[in-house]
């Protein structure tokens, strides 16, 4: 079984030579974010980028909303934005955190900051299908993403137990 975060179709696509060509996870975050949030993503963004290679920059924006609106018009936790076959445009996924307060009181501080990570990983699994043109049906994808996001959220958990 393959890794879709770490095949290398993405080399058909993407030159890295080429001039102006930028890598790399990001992260943008609104005013008044919770500083608990912030500090989780940040950690896991060390992780991410320690443990995988993003061929194309990807910025994450980590927005204090309970809820965006897709492209279609739904109300999400997390939505992942490119343009189909044109990887010399940067994608960007962004992430609804402004619920945090609320799931902590619902779930705890670990399983409400779990939540957005599970949201950030989620969305990367989009990227990385994206940029290797993997073929899937929408059903397909989602299944994807679901089943990675937590494959990583469990490998990112594993580096954070503490003996």
């Amino acid at each position: 079984m393959y890794h879709i975060w770490t095949l290398d179709n993405w080399e058909k696509n993407i030159d890295l030579t080429r001039e102006g060509h930028r890598s790399g996870l990001r992260l943008r975050f609104d005013k008044g974010t919770d500083d608990e949030v912030r500090r989780a993503c940040k950690e896991f963004a060390v992780f991410l980028r320690k443990e995988y290679f993003f061929p194309l920059r990807v910025t994450v924006y980590v927005k204090n909303a309970v809820r965006l609106t897709a492209m279609d018009g739904e109300k999400v936790t997390g939505t992942f934005w490119s343009i189909e076959d044109d990887y010399t445009v940067e994608p960007y996924i962004r992430i609804a955190a402004g619920d945090y307060d609320d799931l902590c009181r619902k779930w705890g501080r670990d399983n409400a900051l779990a939540a957005t990570l599970s949201t950030i990983a989620h969305e990367l699994t989009h990227y990385f299908q994206w940029i290797n043109s993997l073929q899937l049906t929408p059903i397909g994808e989602e299944r994807q993403a679901a089943r990675y996001a937590g494959y990583i959220l469990d490998e990112y958990a594993e580096t954070r137990e503490h003996p």
